[in-house]
C-alpha cells in the first residue's frame, strides 16, 4: 500500500437479514439459551410496572413477547411511521425494540437526560407518531416532560408511560400475520450531532445494523452463548446494535444494566460470569478506581470492549492488568451503523494502545485531503472517509445535509482527521467537525451556545472541548459579559443551562473574555482560545 486506501474485505458476506429475522434465528436454533437478564439497583422499583427488577428471557420468550408487541404496536402505528423511546436501560425498551423491528415501525431513540425543548426537537424533526417514556428517572418526572415536550404537536397521536405495559402490551392477545420487513428497509433515526444547525437524525436500516453487529461481535471474539455486560444507553448505536444484536447473532445473554454505578456493573461481571465487558473509557476508569475493584472476581472475563471517544493508551495497559482480559477498541460513527474500524483482543498491545485497528469486513475506508478530496500518501493526516454496505439512508428530511455527508461517489465523510498505516491500522488524530466528545457522549457546542445568547449577561459566547482525564473531553464555555458591571455569576450560568440543557450538556468550567478572537471572515478562533486557558490568561468563573 502506498495510498492510505483500504479496499473492502469481501469474505465475509453482507446478511440479507432484518432486526426481525435475527431474532427469529436465534429462537430458532437456541430458543433456549437466556438472551437477556435485568440487572438494576438493589431495592430500586421496576419502571416498567413488573413486580421484580432481575427477569430474564430466553430467546424464545423474548421472540413471544416482541411479536405480542408487534401486534399491539399495529393496532395504533403503520408500518414505516416512527415511534419515539425515551428512557433508561430497561428490558422493555429491547422488547419494543424488536418489536418495532418486526412491526415495520421505525425506532426513534433519545437520550433520557433530554429537557422538554430537546425532546420536542426530537419529536417534531422525526415526526414521530408516538412517544414511550418511563414515568420518572433518577428523580426527574418524565411523565410532566413529555406532556410539555409534546403539546400541540399533530402528528403525535400515542403517548406511552413504561409503567403501564404490563397491563396493556403483555396482556395484548390479538396475532395474525405481520408485515414483511426487508433488509433495506428503515429500522432507527438515531440523532447526531455536528457543526452547524440542530442535531440530525441518522436514519439507519436493519442490513447495515444487523452486519455491522455480527462483523463487531466477530472480532471481539465473544464466544457462542457467552455473556456480554453493558450499561451502554440503549439510546446509543453501543447499546441498542453493538449489544442488543452482537449478542443475539452469538446466541449469547446480554446482562443490562439500568444504568452505569461502578459497583454494579462489576457485580453483574462477576455474578452472570460476564465473558464481555463493554463500556466507554469513563466507565472503565471509574471501575478501575472503585474501592472495591479487587475484591470483585473477574476470573471469567475474557475481553473489555471500548470506544466512543479518545482511550488514552495507558489506560489500555491498566485495563488489561487489572482486569486480566483483553482489550479492544471500536472506531465508527453513528452514520455508519456504527462501526467503522476495531482492534482484536490479539493485536499487540502497542497496536491496542495506539490504534483504532482495521476497517471491519464489507467496508472500504480511504484517509483524504479535505481541500482536494484526493486520497493521501500512507501515513499522511486526512479525512477519514468510508462508503460501503453500512451507510445510512440519508438524515431525515434533511437531503442537503444528506449531500454534504455522503459524496455523489457514496463515499460518507466522517468529519474526523486520521491516518492509516501500510497494513490498513487507523489513528484517528483530530476532528474537523466542531463536536465535543465527553464520555462517549457527542455534544453539540453551537446549541449550548444557542441557549447562553438567551441569558440577559451574555453578549457573545462559544463552548468548546477540553481535555479531561476522566472524561476524555469537558465541556467548557468561553462567555462575553453585557458590560464590567454585569457579569453573571458561574453558578448562576449553571443554573440556567440546567433548567434548558441535559446535565452532561451543561458546561463544567467558565471562562471570561473581553472579545472573542476571530479569523478575518469572522469565526472564532477556538484553538486560541484554548491557548489562553492553557496559559491561564483567561479568567475562570468557579461556581462555588
Amino acid at each position: 500500500m502506498n495510498q492510505a486506501h483500504w479496499p473492502a474485505d469481501t469474505s465475509s458476506a453482507v446478511l440479507e437479514l432484518s432486526t426481525g429475522d435475527l431474532l427469529r434465528a436465534a429462537a430458532l436454533d437456541s430458543g433456549d439459551q437466556i438472551a437477556l437478564v435485568e440487572v438494576a439497583p438493589p431495592g430500586s422499583p421496576s419502571l416498567a410496572g413488573a413486580d421484580r427488577t432481575d427477569r430474564q428471557w430466553s430467546y424464545r420468550q423474548l421472540l413471544a413477547e416482541a411479536e405480542q408487541c408487534a401486534h399491539w404496536l399495529l393496532t395504533r402505528f403503520s408500518p414505516g411511521e416512527r415511534i419515539t423511546v425515551w428512557a433508561p436501560n430497561i428490558p422493555e425498551w429491547i422488547i419494543l425494540q424488536y418489536g418495532a423491528a418486526l412491526a415495520g415501525v421505525v425506532l426513534v431513540t433519545a437520550n433520557p437526560a433530554l429537557r422538554a425543548a430537546e425532546l420536542r426537537y426530537v419529536l417534531e424533526q422525526s415526526r414521530s407518531a408516538g412517544l414511550f417514556h418511563t414515568a420518572e428517572f433518577r428523580g426527574s418526572d418524565m411523565s410532566a416532560i413529555a406532556r410539555q415536550a409534546g403539546e400541540g404537536l399533530p402528528e403525535l397521536r400515542s403517548t406511552f408511560c413504561f409503567a403501564d405495559w404490563q397491563e396493556t402490551v403483555r396482556a395484548h392477545r390479538d396475532g395474525g400475520e405481520l408485515p414483511t420487513v426487508s433488509p433495506g428497509d428503515p429500522a432507527q433515526i438515531q440523532y447526531t450531532s455536528g457543526t452547524t444547525g440542530f442535531p440530525k437524525g441518522a436514519l439507519l436500516h436493519h442490513r447495515g445494523l444487523v452486519t455491522n453487529a455480527r462483523f463487531m461481535i466477530d472480532r471481539s471474539q465473544l464466544p457462542q452463548q457467552g455473556t456480554l455486560v453493558s450499561a451502554m444507553p440503549l439510546f446509543h448505536t453501543a447499546g441498542c446494535a453493538i449489544g442488543v444484536l452482537g449478542s443475539a447473532h452469538q446466541r449469547a445473554t446480554y446482562v443490562l444494566c439500568q444504568l452505569f454505578e461502578p459497583a454494579l456493573v462489576l457485580g453483574a461481571v462477576q455474578d452472570h460470569r460476564g465473558d464481555l465487558l463493554a463500556g466507554v473509557p469513563t466507565m472503565l476508569i471509574a471501575m478501575l478506581g472503585h474501592p472495591g475493584f479487587d475484591n470483585v472476581d473477574l476470573a471469567h472475563l475474557s475481553t473489555v470492549l471500548s470506544g466512543g471517544s479518545p482511550i488514552p493508551p495507558e489506560l489500555v495497559h491498566r485495563v488489561e492488568q487489572r482486569f486480566g482480559a483483553r482489550f479492544t477498541a471500536v472506531y465508527g460513527q453513528t452514520e455508519l451503523s456504527p462501526v467503522v474500524s476495531q482492534t482484536s483482543p490479539d493485536d499487540s498491545l502497542d497496536d491496542k494502545a495506539t490504534t483504532a485497528g482495521r476497517p471491519l469486513p464489507q467496508l472500504e475506508v480511504a484517509i483524504r485531503d479535505p481541500a482536494s478530496g484526493r486520497t493521501v500518501p500512507i501515513g499522511q493526516q486526512g479525512e477519514i472517509c468510508a462508503r460501503g454496505y453500512q451507510t445510512m439512508i440519508g438524515y431525515f428530511d434533511l437531503p442537503e445535509r444528506t449531500a454534504e455527508t455522503v459524496d455523489a461517489d457514496g463515499w460518507l465523510h466522517t468529519g474526523d482527521l486520521g491516518t492509516m498505516d501500510d497494513r490498513g491500522y487507523l489513528r484517528v488524530t483530530g476532528r474537523l467537525k466542531d463536536m465535543i466528545i465527553r464520555g462517549g457522549e457527542n455534544i453539540y457546542a453551537t446549541e449550548i451556545e444557542q441557549v447562553l445568547f438567551t441569558h440577559p449577561g451574555v453578549r457573545d459566547v462559544t463552548v468548546l472541548g477540553l481535555p479531561d482525564p476522566t472524561w476524555g473531553e469537558i465541556v467548557a464555555a468561553v462567555i462575553v459579559p453585557n458590560g464590567p458591571g454585569e457579569v453573571p455569576g458561574a453558578a448562576e450560568l449553571h443554573d440556567f443551562c440546567r433548567a434548558r440543557l441535559a446535565p452532561h450538556k451543561t458546561p463544567a468550567r467558565w471562562f471570561r473574555a473581553g472579545e472573542l478572537p476571530l479569523t478575518g471572515s469572522g469565526k472564532i478562533q477556538k484553538f486560541r482560545l484554548r491557548q489562553q486557558i492553557e496559559s491561564a490568561d483567561l479568567e475562570e468563573l468557579h461556581v462555588s
